[in-house]
């Protein structure tokens, strides 16, 4: 791959094969000198992350890591990451791994310096202002997946460990201060990893698009983001090791997050909180509910889509575009039903009461009451 590039929207970002090595110079740029790399149990031990903490220790900046963070991030890993953070003395965090250990990585450098309870600054109204914005320390992020895009966003999704609802913490300083984009660290993801993140980063472009707000700039960048994950997702699984579609992919990602500030809708409104009860794959359980949800939107919709359709090359209008998503998911092993996640019906009625209060439900299209939110799940279960 020849491909480099220094981008600084939404924030600076090193793209390109090998820029993990560019890791101590972010942590300079950021002003980190005692790092703590926040990751995932999965990827704690394994050789991408050791060799990332053998850059950092030949750098002189030690090789501290916290990894006891859950698929879907809990207050118990943030209180234990926090913990682990100030116990160390650490003035920065490098946000390593997928969704999970860049939402919780943000969160332990946001969250370190504050005195109230997380949950007071849930993305609400102006519940950020809450915070103390001097005491937030800075955060580099560190992609292994192309999915969740967590590295150009700013906030985090963390789940109530006794209620087991999602909820979203925002504050514009969480945004990552550098992002090193290396698509030669998401070579060894599993296949199936590959598709779910990939087909979030599909997700997040396609409701930004269809959302009703209006968001010109995260308009355009949706229809972009959407063109490289179909023309990239089926390159990389057919062949792990194409660095050209990987780097697409990591793109696309990060394209994804910066597109839904437009809003998202009913396909996260329906997985988060399957997600927090059932701990199911995020970007995953969003690939099932897609079709559901677009039968769904299909008359607020179906004008937009014949447009994006016809930018895509897919002819057929809705139809069409319809046909190809729905073909694609077939062909790289998405299951057809949320059953073969573990779902169950026996708490639809709980489901679907998430569903409406979840932030994503107010970007939908189509207003997502309580009784359709239920035969949405009925419909995918």
């Amino acid at each position: 791959m020849t491909t480099t590039a220094n981008w600084s929207y939404p924030t600076p970002i090193r793209f390109g094969a090998g820029r993990i090595k560019e890791l101590p110079e972010a942590c300079a740029a950021a002003g980190i000198k005692r790092p703590l790399l926040v990751t995932d149990r999965g990827l704690g031990p394994l050789p991408v992350t050791q060799q990332t903490l053998d850059i950092l220790e030949a750098a002189g900046l030690g090789r501290a890591m916290f990894c006891e963070v859950d698929p879907n991030p809990t207050d118990v890993n943030l209180d234990a990451g926090v913990a682990a953070f100030k116990a160390g003395d650490h003035d920065g965090v490098i946000a390593f791994g997928g969704g999970s250990g860049l939402d919780l990585a943000k969160l332990i450098a946001f969250q370190a310096g504050q005195t109230r309870p997380v949950w007071d600054f849930e993305d609400i109204g102006d519940w950020w202002t809450r915070a103390n914005a001097d005491a937030i320390c800075p955060n580099i992020a560190v992609p292994t997946t192309a999915g969740t895009g967590s590295e150009v966003g700013r906030a985090g999704v963390l789940t109530n460990s006794e209620t087991h609802v999602k909820k979203i913490i925002f504050h514009p300083k969480m945004l990552p201060s550098q992002v090193i984009c290396d698509p030669e660290l998401t070579v060894g993801m599993p296949q199936m990893i590959t598709v779910g993140t990939g087909l979030d980063a599909f997700i997040h472009s396609l409701e930004a698009y269809c959302s009703p707000f209006y968001h010109p700039m995260s308009q355009g960048i949706a229809i972009e983001g959407m063109r490289l994950v179909l023309e990239n997702l089926p390159k990389v699984v057919a062949n792990p090791n194409d660095i050209e579609a990987r780097g697409h992919m990591m793109s696309a990602a990060a394209m994804g997050a910066v597109a839904f500030q437009k809003g998202l809708g009913g396909m996260h409104a329906l997985s988060h909180p399957v997600g927090a009860v059932y701990n199911t794959h995020h970007g995953m359980t969003n690939a099932v509910v897609m079709p559901a949800v677009l039968r769904f939107n299909r008359a607020a919709i179906e004008e937009r889509i014949e447009k994006l359709s016809a930018y895509l090359g897919i002819e057929g209008g809705f139809d069409g575009f319809y046909a190809a998503v729905t073909g694609l998911c077939k062909e790289l092993g998405v299951p057809e039903k949320l059953s073969a996640l573990g779902v169950d019906t026996e708490k639809v009625d709980q489901l679907a009461q998430m569903a409406v209060e979840d932030p994503s439900a107010g970007g939908n299209p189509v207003e997502l009451t309580v009784e359709a939110a239920k035969a949405l799940y009925l419909e995918t279960i």
